[in-house]
């Protein structure tokens, strides 16, 4: 079992490796090999982004004719994700990068081509300092004083270092602190005062409102009027006009009803009956008031019916008030 998994073989002594034929193969010969993408490129032909680290199954080949310091160089070929189109970039060693060659263009390489600058003002100079002296001594002064100028930023820059450094920010927190509660504080006591200048100025207004209300002048007293007959109190008017216009229009309905509390107090002689009532016809000419009632309220209950023509203006009802005032007053 151990003679399967030994790598070395057994050569024989007479073993010639001239003798073996070497294989024919072309030197700009392909290999497919697995790579990722060497930096941020955008397909020419679609537009499509290839972002560095995107891996691809690219074919390479070795570039005749072109090395550097022994080192080849190899070219890849990939396809673009999107339309399939073919995109070529070969290793750079000189600058230990990659060389975009066709099919694409390479993107954020702005760092890469101020360093190639750089590079190209270093060497233009380098040649002007070869033949000329005083470029040499001109160029020095200007570096000279382009040392003495970062040193000054330097010193400056120290400096702010050093004087930030004494700077105490807790000390700084608790003012901002303080500031902010004092603040507070000012708003809560405005607001405060706010509350009791409102309700100071409310109880001032409730106050004049009382006050006014306390001077307004009281209703004038009903003036007592001089009763000279017993029938003038009939012809006040000590109600309003809305109940007026109820009782008148209960009186032509109903009939005029008795009121005690205005007649209480009024005694009156009862009168003897006319001649002229036997008949049941009374006075015309005699006045109007209580003892008339009396009067014409007996003839109709104790005497003779009335006739038609006194019962014209007054129906059952109102001989019927009639009667509860005759009955009342003969109470009283």
């Amino acid at each position: 079992m151990s003679e399967r998994k030994v790598l070395n073989k057994y050569y024989p002594p007479d073993f010639d490796p001239s003798k073996i034929p070497k294989l024919k193969l072309p030197k700009d010969r392909q290999y497919v090999v697995r790579l990722m993408a060497p930096f941020n490129m955008r397909c020419k032909t679609c537009g499509e982004y290839i972002y560095k680290g995107k891996k691809f199954n690219a074919r390479k080949e070795t570039v005749q004719n072109e090395s550097y310091l022994g080192l080849p160089i190899f070219r890849f070929y990939i396809k673009c994700t999107r339309c399939l189109a073919e995109i070529t970039f070969k290793t750079d060693p000189e600058n230990t990068d990659y060389t975009m060659e066709h099919g694409a263009t390479r993107n954020f390489q702005a760092e890469k081509l101020l360093e190639e600058e750089e590079k190209r003002l270093q060497k233009e100079r380098e040649d002007e300092e070869l033949n000329n002296p005083m470029k040499v001594l001109e160029n020095r002064t200007k570096d000279s004083k382009l040392e003495m100028e970062v040193l000054e930023n330097l010193q400056e820059l120290k400096d702010l270092n050093q004087r930030q450094a004494h700077v105490d920010f807790e000390s700084m927190l608790q003012q901002y602190k303080d500031y902010e509660e004092e603040q507070k504080r000012q708003e809560l006591e405005d607001d405060e005062r706010e509350m009791k200048a409102m309700l100071e100025q409310a109880q001032s207004r409730r106050l004049l409102e009382d006050s006014s209300s306390d001077e307004d002048p009281a209703p004038a007293p009903a003036k007592s009027s001089v009763k000279v007959n017993p029938t003038d109190i009939l012809q006040e008017d000590l109600e309003p006009q809305p109940k007026k216009q109820k009782l008148e229009t209960w009186e032509r309905s109903v009939g005029a009803l008795s009121s005690k509390a205005k007649l209480s107090g009024l005694v009156t002689a009862k009168k003897k009956p006319v001649s002229g009532t036997a008949n049941g016809v009374g006075n015309r000419n005699a006045p109007s008031g209580p003892g008339t009632r009396n009067r014409s309220s007996e003839n109709t209950t104790g005497g003779a019916p009335l006739s038609s023509g006194s019962s014209a203006g007054a129906s059952s009802l109102s001989l019927l008030g009639a009667y509860s005032d005759s009955e009342d007053s003969k109470s009283d």
